[in-house]
């Protein structure tokens, strides 16, 4: 196994990235600046991706590269390398070259399944915007308006939802209580019946993202952040800063949030407590950056994907420290099942 330990005491210099879809500055750290010269040498010689996701099972102390046995990444339309992906308590799920991988979050190597649909239909998965865990299985869905479901326990896949007509989907989510809602370029929608009938519950551009935490609701939406208490009959805006909502997660006690604020032209990291009623901001201790990809909560930390590389924070957003430099340019975007963290590295955070 190959780890990536944390050097402190460095002295690093910052260099502007090259990327449209970042800006201010990116630190960059050559792969020799953390790699032992060991690593260096097997990875040299070893064949198989590399950089494609990371794994951290000790609190970010030390990462591991668990990309051997994935495919190459594959650029999209807008030359973007946008492997898709999802953890559970079951471990990492990635849309990747030809097909949806899992890995547990105890494997070793090799780390991934083989693809877990049948080959006949890897350009249908392949256009997929996204995947999400289903109260029954692996729900996917693209942009054309197709949903597919893996049945857990299962090797097929089947439509679902087909009641829908709608439109360039984002995101499907569960709730626990058996509401289905799915986002899409035109709002919200949601289902009480297992999908056969479906209302439209939110108006005003596209909503990507949802979370759930003791009866509240919250979503990215094309204005910021939204926030239902009524099992998303009727949405708020709590965050509104001119721009996008970016990420929305819960976490011990609340909800991390991420959003764009036109007048600062960066990405603002925010915490609520009461619900989403107020936030507080947690990013006075991160560079500025239009680029601030993704916030989880582990334990008792704080990781944010950032142009720069992987922060922690131990107090709650006061102070944050750089654990794993950027590779590339590129800006990691986090999950995590349990206490695993994943970290998958994408061109401007996308």
């Amino acid at each position: 196994m190959w780890y990536i330990p944390i050097i402190s005491g460095l002295l690093f210099h910052p260099i502007a990235i090259g990327f449209p879809f970042a800006c201010d500055q990116v630190l960059e750290f050559p792969q020799s600046s953390y790699l032992p010269d060991s690593q260096q040498q097997q990875k040299g010689g070893k064949a198989g991706a590399a950089n494609i996701i990371f794994k951290s099972t000790d609190g970010g102390h030390t990462w591991q590269d668990i990309s051997d046995g994935l495919p190459e990444p594959v650029q999209d339309n807008y030359g973007i390398y946008k492997d898709i992906f999802f953890a559970s308590d079951n471990g990492l799920w990635l849309i990747a070259g030809d097909g949806i991988y899992h890995s547990k979050p105890n494997s070793t190597a090799p780390f991934w399944t083989k693809p877990i649909f049948p080959d006949s239909q890897p350009r249908y998965f392949g256009e997929h915007n996204s995947i999400t865990p289903g109260n029954t299985g692996i729900v996917a869905v693209n942009y054309d308006g197709q949903i597919l479901q893996k049945i857990n326990g299962t090797g097929g896949w089947s439509p679902m939802y087909t009641n829908l007509q709608e439109k360039k989907l984002h995101t499907v989510f569960e709730t626990a209580g058996g509401a289905i809602f799915i986002g899409s370029d035109n709002g919200l929608f949601k289902s009480t019946n297992s999908g056969n009938t479906w209302k439209q519950v939110h108006t005003g551009g596209w909503v990507m993202k949802l979370a759930a935490l003791n009866g509240v609701l919250m979503a990215t939406s094309q204005q910021g952040i939204i926030r239902s208490t009524d099992d998303g009959e009727n949405w708020n805006l709590v965050i509104s800063e001119g721009g996008v909502g970016i990420d929305v997660e819960s976490i011990k006690g609340g909800f991390a949030a991420i959003t764009y604020n036109t007048a600062s032209e960066t990405r603002r990291v925010r915490t609520s407590y009461d619900g989403g009623k107020t936030w507080q901001s947690i990013d006075a201790g991160l560079p500025a950056s239009l680029s601030i990809a993704s916030i989880i909560q582990v334990g008792e930390y704080f990781f944010c994907g950032h142009p720069a590389g992987i922060f922690r924070s131990s107090d709650y957003g006061k102070t944050w420290k750089l654990i794993l430099p950027a590779i590339k340019n590129k800006v990691f975007n986090l999950s995590v099942s349990g206490n695993v963290i994943y970290a998958v590295p994408k061109d401007g955070g996308c």
